[in-house]
């Protein structure tokens, strides 16, 4: 088994989600108390969202390839930057290690084409939803996200960053993210990714009205397929 590197902290309450999925699906495949061999180095998620806001999308960059560096140096024979909002400096990362990043978006586009998913409404962060990398890398790879409309993109941004990542699900909120789901079937999308690592706290992909992509699920079973060699990532970002 080789060891998983998780750059993790943003927030800590997807990160965690992440722990467990990682540890429960090698206990699944390779059975008794076995669990994974993985580092992770835990952001201050408060620095990232300053800079965040500033755009100071270099001085992210530069935070999270230090981080990914120090996982090579302890044993990391992959990494994931765990969450989506971030790999729109995934390049800059994966620049700064010799090792393979295990890329979000496109083991989430692998996920959707297998399933015979092309028209995908994205619920995720503004700077997710809003700065067309994730776009853009999705239609390179065949899949043609749709996104809410500016007023459900502004309430999806808010649920997460001031709910979720501050550890609180409430039901309400729950409601409107439905709401906006049907408004998006009603024009179309056939399917749902939640795109941001902390969705799966409030929306279980299985009990939508369209099929449902987690991805951070996603990106914790690519892990472990390239941890025990069951399975190639769908792309790798080249350093």
């Amino acid at each position: 088994m080789q060891t998983i590197g998780l750059i993790g902290g943003m927030s800590f309450e997807s990160s965690a989600v992440y722990y467990r999925l990682i540890n429960e699906m090698v206990r699944e495949r390779l059975g008794g108390l076995s669990s994974a061999e993985l580092v992770m180095h835990s952001v201050n998620f408060e620095e990232i969202v300053a800079l965040q806001k500033a755009g100071n999308w270099d001085g992210a960059a530069a935070r999270l390839g230090d981080a990914a560096l120090r996982l090579q140096i302890a044993g990391a024979r992959s990494v994931l930057i765990c969450t989506n909002t971030m790999h729109l400096i995934a390049d800059q990362v994966a620049a700064r290690i010799s090792v393979p990043l295990i890329h979000i978006i496109d083991e989430t586009a692998a996920s959707l084409k297998a399933a015979g998913r092309r028209r995908p409404l994205l619920l995720a962060t503004r700077y997710t939803m809003e700065h067309g990398f994730y776009a853009d890398r999705m239609k390179g790879l065949g899949v043609d996200i749709v996104v809410p409309d500016p007023a459900d993109r502004t309430t999806v941004h808010d649920i997460i960053f001031n709910e979720l990542c501050a550890g609180k699900v409430l039901d309400s909120s729950r409601q409107k993210l439905l709401q906006i789901i049907e408004r998006e079937r009603a024009k179309g999308a056939d399917s749902i990714i939640l795109g941001c690592t902390e969705i799966c706290l409030i929306l279980d992909p299985n009990r939508l009205s369209l099929p449902g992509f987690d991805t951070t699920e996603i990106h914790a079973k690519a892990a472990v397929d390239f941890a025990l060699g069951h399975g190639s990532m769908a792309e790798t970002v080249a350093a």
